[in-house]
């Protein structure tokens, strides 16, 4: 088992009990004492879990930026540039391609836009996502011409599907292009707090002969623990006008970014300044 599925292991279990025993983790792992308290360390210094005798329990109350929202929390977000990234996004879909869909709100909404337009069928579409492969699934009942093909896996509170089931599916598969959802970009590259969402999305990413990234301008210098990919590593950024200059600079020196327009006002997720 990597390191980063042992973390995640770990989150899990003191998300769900509020504490997790070093004893109980070594026996549920397989692995050392030593190898466990490294991992609860590592933990540690991203701030997800604090360390105590004997274990880890959940940190202090009082989001961090690392947080990871829940789904229905991050659709109130932006949602005007979103729908804009979604209807750009939609326009480089074809009919007769095969595409991936990561989990995420504005993948979501390209779920919906997709679901909603028969002149791009036949198409396949393959997703980590339960909403998104829901909407697709329900908006073509008994029509073959849209395939939906859902990796399986673990469930994450973006409502993802992670983990080696997930990866072992996408590792099997070849798509035209992948359409990725991020939690957040920076010019180091594109990043998620979920450790084991940045390794299916990593294969996501594998699996496509092209990459596009759907991040509106809220997620730009917002970092999470687990990298992703760097920005030379996708093919488009597709972000929205409020994207700020240095932020365009350091994309456009990066990979090739595109700025759907909109018609609202750019708005800024709760607490971050305008």
């Amino acid at each position: 088992m990597l390191a980063s599925q042992r973390q995640e292991h770990i989150l899990a279990v003191v998300r769900a009990h509020g504490a997790a025993r070093v004893a109980d983790l070594v026996v549920s792992l397989d692995v050392s004492d030593m190898t466990v308290r490294r991992d609860i360390a590592e933990l540690a210094r991203a701030g997800l879990v604090r360390r105590v005798h004997g274990g880890a329990v959940a940190p202090d109350a009082g989001g961090r930026p690392t947080d990871e929202p829940g789904f229905e929390a991050k659709r109130t977000w932006a949602q005007d540039e979103k729908r804009a990234i979604a209807r750009a996004a939609l326009a480089t879909v074809e009919p007769g391609q095969s595409i991936a869909l990561s989990a995420g709100t504005t993948t979501h909404l390209l779920a919906e836009l997709v679901a909603a337009t028969p002149a791009l069928r036949p198409l396949t579409v393959v997703t980590n996502a339960v909403g998104a492969a829901d909407v697709l699934h329900r908006a073509t009942p008994g029509d073959d011409r849209l395939e939906v093909i859902l990796t399986g896996g673990v469930r994450t509170p973006s409502d993802a599907l992670v983990g080696p089931v997930a990866d072992a599916t996408l590792a099997r598969l070849r798509v035209d292009r992948a359409y990725l959802g991020v939690h957040g970009v920076d010019a180091d590259g594109l990043t998620t707090p979920n450790l084991a969402e940045a390794a299916t999305n990593r294969a996501l990413i594998a699996a496509a002969a092209a990459t596009t990234v759907l991040a509106d301008h809220t997620k730009w210098g917002v970092t999470g623990l687990a990298r992703i990919a760097r920005l030379d590593e996708v093919d488009v950024l597709l972000s929205d006008e409020g994207l700020p200059a240095d932020a365009r600079r350091a994309v456009g020196d990066a990979t090739r970014l595109q700025l759907a327009p909109t018609t609202t006002p750019a708005t800024t997720t709760p607490g971050e300044r305008p």
